[in-house]
Protein backbone atom coordinates (compact mmCIF):
# COMPACT_ATOMS: atom_id res chain seq x y z
CA UNK A 1 0.00 0.00 0.00
CA UNK A 2 1.26 3.43 -1.19
CA UNK A 3 2.08 5.66 2.11
CA UNK A 4 -0.18 8.72 1.88
CA UNK A 5 1.69 12.27 1.23
CA UNK A 6 2.12 14.00 4.47
CA UNK A 7 0.43 16.46 5.68
CA UNK A 8 1.02 20.20 5.24
CA UNK A 9 1.51 20.55 9.18
CA UNK A 10 3.68 16.99 9.27
CA UNK A 11 5.71 18.98 6.33
CA UNK A 12 6.27 22.19 8.39
CA UNK A 13 7.42 20.52 11.32
CA UNK A 14 9.80 18.16 9.51
CA UNK A 15 11.46 20.94 7.68
CA UNK A 16 11.14 22.77 10.80
CA UNK A 17 13.19 20.01 12.62
CA UNK A 18 15.83 19.56 9.64
CA UNK A 19 16.77 23.32 9.90
CA UNK A 20 16.78 23.77 13.86
CA UNK A 21 19.43 20.47 13.74
CA UNK A 22 21.76 18.72 11.83
CA UNK A 23 20.06 15.69 11.68
CA UNK A 24 17.99 15.63 8.40
CA UNK A 25 15.30 13.04 9.95
CA UNK A 26 12.24 13.05 7.69
CA UNK A 27 12.61 16.37 6.13
CA UNK A 28 14.96 14.74 3.38
CA UNK A 29 11.99 12.68 2.47
CA UNK A 30 9.93 15.71 2.21
CA UNK A 31 13.12 17.39 -0.70
CA UNK A 32 12.71 16.80 -4.31
CA UNK A 33 15.77 15.89 -5.69
CA UNK A 34 16.11 18.25 -8.82
CA UNK A 35 19.65 18.31 -9.43
CA UNK A 36 20.64 18.77 -6.39
CA UNK A 37 20.87 15.98 -3.52
CA UNK A 38 18.08 16.76 -0.86
CA UNK A 39 20.36 16.61 2.16
CA UNK A 40 22.60 19.52 0.32
CA UNK A 41 19.47 21.39 -0.70
CA UNK A 42 18.53 21.17 3.11
CA UNK A 43 21.92 22.04 4.01
CA UNK A 44 21.46 25.42 1.91
CA UNK A 45 18.54 26.34 3.88
CA UNK A 46 20.20 25.45 7.32
CA UNK A 47 22.79 27.73 6.47
CA UNK A 48 20.68 30.51 5.57
CA UNK A 49 18.74 30.18 8.36
CA UNK A 50 22.01 30.16 10.65
CA UNK A 51 23.00 33.13 9.15
CA UNK A 52 19.36 35.49 9.61
CA UNK A 53 19.03 34.68 13.32
CA UNK A 54 23.11 35.35 13.81
CA UNK A 55 22.80 38.68 11.88
CA UNK A 56 19.41 39.47 14.11
CA UNK A 57 21.29 38.93 16.96
CA UNK A 58 24.50 41.06 15.57
CA UNK A 59 22.20 44.12 14.79
CA UNK A 60 20.75 43.87 18.52
CA UNK A 61 23.84 43.30 20.19
CA UNK A 62 26.38 45.40 18.49
CA UNK A 63 28.44 46.12 21.76
CA UNK A 64 28.63 42.56 22.83
CA UNK A 65 29.69 41.44 19.50
CA UNK A 66 32.49 44.41 19.78
CA UNK A 67 33.47 42.79 23.39
CA UNK A 68 33.78 39.40 22.45
CA UNK A 69 34.74 39.49 18.67
CA UNK A 70 33.80 38.48 15.54
CA UNK A 71 34.04 34.40 15.72
CA UNK A 72 33.04 33.87 19.41
CA UNK A 73 29.89 35.62 18.63
CA UNK A 74 28.81 34.18 15.93
CA UNK A 75 29.52 30.26 17.63
CA UNK A 76 27.48 32.12 20.49
CA UNK A 77 24.86 32.66 18.22
CA UNK A 78 24.86 28.96 16.53
CA UNK A 79 24.46 27.76 20.43
CA UNK A 80 21.76 29.85 21.18
CA UNK A 81 19.70 28.98 17.92
CA UNK A 82 19.73 25.37 18.73
CA UNK A 83 18.65 26.39 22.40
CA UNK A 84 16.14 29.30 21.70
CA UNK A 85 14.92 29.12 17.99
CA UNK A 86 12.37 31.99 16.85
CA UNK A 87 8.99 31.68 17.88
CA UNK A 88 7.50 34.43 15.23
CA UNK A 89 8.32 35.62 11.77
CA UNK A 90 9.03 39.06 13.36
CA UNK A 91 13.11 38.89 13.94
CA UNK A 92 12.91 42.02 15.95
CA UNK A 93 11.22 40.18 18.91
CA UNK A 94 14.20 37.29 17.93
CA UNK A 95 17.47 37.32 20.89
CA UNK A 96 15.17 38.10 24.05
CA UNK A 97 16.77 35.17 26.20
CA UNK A 98 20.50 35.84 24.65
CA UNK A 99 21.21 38.02 27.92
CA UNK A 100 20.84 34.98 29.85
CA UNK A 101 22.39 32.44 27.68
CA UNK A 102 25.37 34.83 27.58
CA UNK A 103 25.47 35.11 31.92
CA UNK A 104 25.13 31.21 31.95
CA UNK A 105 28.25 30.61 29.35
CA UNK A 106 31.10 28.79 30.58
CA UNK A 107 32.96 30.28 27.63
CA UNK A 108 32.06 34.02 28.85
CA UNK A 109 32.99 33.86 32.46
CA UNK A 110 36.17 35.70 31.93
CA UNK A 111 33.69 38.49 31.01
CA UNK A 112 31.48 38.89 33.75
CA UNK A 113 29.88 42.10 32.96
CA UNK A 114 28.58 40.52 29.74
CA UNK A 115 25.03 39.73 30.78
CA UNK A 116 24.59 43.10 31.96
CA UNK A 117 25.64 44.35 28.48
CA UNK A 118 23.76 42.23 26.51
CA UNK A 119 19.85 43.28 29.19
CA UNK A 120 20.92 46.93 28.27
CA UNK A 121 22.01 46.44 24.63
CA UNK A 122 18.23 44.38 24.48
CA UNK A 123 16.51 47.46 26.45
CA UNK A 124 17.83 49.79 23.93
CA UNK A 125 16.20 47.10 21.13
CA UNK A 126 12.91 47.17 23.11
CA UNK A 127 13.07 50.58 22.87
CA UNK A 128 13.84 51.54 19.75
CA UNK A 129 10.84 49.52 18.20
CA UNK A 130 8.33 50.84 20.79
CA UNK A 131 5.55 51.69 18.82
CA UNK A 132 5.14 56.14 19.66
CA UNK A 133 3.03 57.20 22.26
CA UNK A 134 1.72 60.42 23.41
CA UNK A 135 3.56 61.41 26.71
CA UNK A 136 1.31 61.42 29.95
CA UNK A 137 -0.06 65.57 30.43
CA UNK A 138 0.54 66.79 34.33
CA UNK A 139 -1.94 69.01 34.57
CA UNK A 140 -4.25 66.14 34.46
CA UNK A 141 -3.05 65.27 38.02
CA UNK A 142 -4.05 68.98 39.21
CA UNK A 143 -8.11 68.24 39.57
CA UNK A 144 -7.55 65.09 41.82
CA UNK A 145 -7.55 65.08 45.23
CA UNK A 146 -5.47 63.24 47.36
CA UNK A 147 -7.08 60.18 47.88
CA UNK A 148 -7.91 59.67 43.58
CA UNK A 149 -4.36 60.73 43.66
CA UNK A 150 -3.18 58.05 46.51
CA UNK A 151 -4.70 55.48 43.76
CA UNK A 152 -3.56 56.25 40.62
CA UNK A 153 -1.92 54.27 38.66
CA UNK A 154 0.54 54.97 35.78
CA UNK A 155 1.21 53.47 32.42
CA UNK A 156 4.78 53.27 31.44
CA UNK A 157 5.66 55.01 27.61
CA UNK A 158 6.20 51.89 25.56
CA UNK A 159 9.80 53.68 24.72
CA UNK A 160 10.99 53.70 28.22
CA UNK A 161 12.60 50.75 30.11
CA UNK A 162 13.81 50.34 33.42
CA UNK A 163 16.88 48.06 34.17
CA UNK A 164 18.95 47.43 37.28
CA UNK A 165 22.81 46.41 36.53
CA UNK A 166 25.55 44.40 38.81
CA UNK A 167 28.06 46.70 36.79
CA UNK A 168 28.18 49.37 34.92
CA UNK A 169 27.11 48.27 31.78
CA UNK A 170 25.93 51.83 30.47
CA UNK A 171 29.32 53.13 31.05
CA UNK A 172 30.69 49.77 29.35
CA UNK A 173 28.08 50.30 26.47
CA UNK A 174 28.79 53.89 25.59
CA UNK A 175 32.70 52.91 26.03
CA UNK A 176 32.68 50.53 23.34
CA UNK A 177 30.21 52.02 20.72
CA UNK A 178 32.46 55.32 20.71
CA UNK A 179 35.26 52.91 20.44
CA UNK A 180 36.67 54.92 23.33
CA UNK A 181 39.86 52.82 24.19
CA UNK A 182 40.75 55.06 26.69
CA UNK A 183 37.11 55.24 28.25
CA UNK A 184 36.93 51.84 28.40
CA UNK A 185 40.67 51.22 30.02
CA UNK A 186 39.20 53.60 32.94
CA UNK A 187 36.10 51.93 33.46
CA UNK A 188 35.70 50.37 37.24
CA UNK A 189 33.74 46.96 37.22
CA UNK A 190 33.16 47.84 41.11
CA UNK A 191 31.06 51.10 39.99
CA UNK A 192 27.57 49.53 40.52
CA UNK A 193 25.02 48.76 40.67
CA UNK A 194 23.68 51.17 38.60
CA UNK A 195 19.71 51.71 38.34
CA UNK A 196 19.14 53.03 34.67
CA UNK A 197 16.02 54.61 33.02
CA UNK A 198 16.38 53.64 29.17
CA UNK A 199 14.63 56.30 27.43
CA UNK A 200 13.86 56.82 23.65
CA UNK A 201 13.79 60.73 22.55
CA UNK A 202 13.15 62.07 19.64
CA UNK A 203 14.23 59.26 17.69
CA UNK A 204 17.53 58.43 19.88
CA UNK A 205 17.69 56.35 22.97
CA UNK A 206 19.34 57.56 26.13
CA UNK A 207 20.52 55.66 29.27
CA UNK A 208 20.03 57.45 32.40
CA UNK A 209 20.77 56.49 36.00
CA UNK A 210 18.20 56.92 38.73
CA UNK A 211 19.53 57.11 42.66
CA UNK A 212 17.59 54.29 44.80
CA UNK A 213 14.59 56.17 45.83
CA UNK A 214 14.20 57.27 42.19
CA UNK A 215 14.17 53.90 41.26
CA UNK A 216 11.81 52.27 44.20
CA UNK A 217 9.28 54.95 42.97
CA UNK A 218 9.72 54.28 39.15
CA UNK A 219 9.99 50.95 39.54
CA UNK A 220 6.63 50.42 41.56
CA UNK A 221 4.97 52.34 39.01
CA UNK A 222 5.91 50.65 35.71
CA UNK A 223 5.16 47.61 37.59
CA UNK A 224 1.23 49.01 38.38
CA UNK A 225 1.26 49.67 41.53
CA UNK A 226 -0.78 52.99 42.85
CA UNK A 227 1.21 55.83 43.68
CA UNK A 228 0.49 55.57 47.53
CA UNK A 229 1.81 52.46 47.55
CA UNK A 230 4.89 53.75 45.43
CA UNK A 231 5.56 56.98 47.48
CA UNK A 232 5.00 54.35 50.89
CA UNK A 233 8.24 52.81 50.20
CA UNK A 234 10.73 55.93 50.38
CA UNK A 235 12.49 56.98 52.93
CA UNK A 236 14.85 59.85 53.76
CA UNK A 237 13.54 61.51 51.06
CA UNK A 238 10.55 63.94 50.09
CA UNK A 239 8.09 61.62 48.32
CA UNK A 240 6.44 64.38 46.41
CA UNK A 241 9.44 66.13 45.25
CA UNK A 242 10.87 63.06 44.13
CA UNK A 243 7.48 62.38 42.09
CA UNK A 244 7.51 65.46 40.91
CA UNK A 245 10.58 65.74 39.51
CA UNK A 246 10.18 61.51 38.30
CA UNK A 247 7.23 62.52 36.24
CA UNK A 248 9.19 65.46 34.39
CA UNK A 249 11.11 62.84 32.39
CA UNK A 250 7.85 62.18 30.49
CA UNK A 251 8.20 58.57 30.89
CA UNK A 252 4.79 57.62 31.08
CA UNK A 253 2.38 57.20 28.72
CA UNK A 254 -1.13 57.93 30.68
CA UNK A 255 -2.24 57.29 34.13
CA UNK A 256 -5.93 55.55 35.78
CA UNK A 257 -7.96 55.32 39.08
CA UNK A 258 -6.41 51.88 40.49
CA UNK A 259 -6.95 50.91 44.19
CA UNK A 260 -5.81 53.35 47.03
CA UNK A 261 -3.34 52.03 49.02
CA UNK A 262 -4.27 50.95 52.62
Amino acid sequence: MKPSAPTLLELQHAMREGLRGDVDGDACATVIDDGLDPQQRLGVYRNTLAGVLATALQLAYPAVRHVVGAEFFEGAAHLFAAQAPPRSAWLNEYGAEFPQFLAQLPQAASVPYLGDLARLEWAVNLVLHAPDARALELARLSSLNEAELQGLCFEPDPAAQLLRCKFPADTVWHAVLAQDDEAMAAIDLADGPVRLLVRRMQGEVHTLRLGESEWQVAAALFAGRPLGSALAQVAGASPHTLLAAHLARGCYANCHAGRASP
